[in-house]
């Protein structure tokens, strides 16, 4: 099952302060907008989302359709077979995609532990 590419996407309390952190651990943007309070940042191959205001808690993400650099990729699995094959395998979700579209949708589930995990097709 590939989930495409990997990221934590992490509650922030001040994205700016949060910013200027991970700057100094050697992150560079990625991509996103500061002033709707969202960034990527990416150092090697480690990506990391800070998001302020957004959800409650630090989760994994996985978006099917890029690599780490947020780039599509030509052949991947729709986040709705994901979704499907994990349904088959008795995993339960707390939020699925509409089976019936097509092109971006997202689902969520959570790992014994309780930590989110969100899987984001964004094409």
């Amino acid at each position: 099952m590939q989930l495409g590419a990997f990221s934590i996407s992490l509650n922030v309390k001040d994205i700016r302060a949060s910013k200027a952190f991970y700057e100094k651990l050697g992150f560079e943007d990625l991509g996103g907008n500061i002033e709707q309070n969202w960034l990527i940042l990416k150092n090697g191959q480690t990506v990391i989302g800070l998001f302020q205001g957004m959800f409650e808690k630090n989760m994994l993400t996985f978006n099917p359709g890029w690599d780490q650099d947020a780039a599509d990729i030509d052949s991947f699995t729709d986040v709705r077979e994901l979704q499907k094959k994990l349904k088959e395998a008795g995993v339960p979700l707390t939020s699925e995609a509409d089976e019936n579209s097509s092109g971006p949708a997202s689902f969520t589930l959570e790992d014994p532990d309780g930590n989110p995990i969100l899987v984001d097709q964004h094409r």
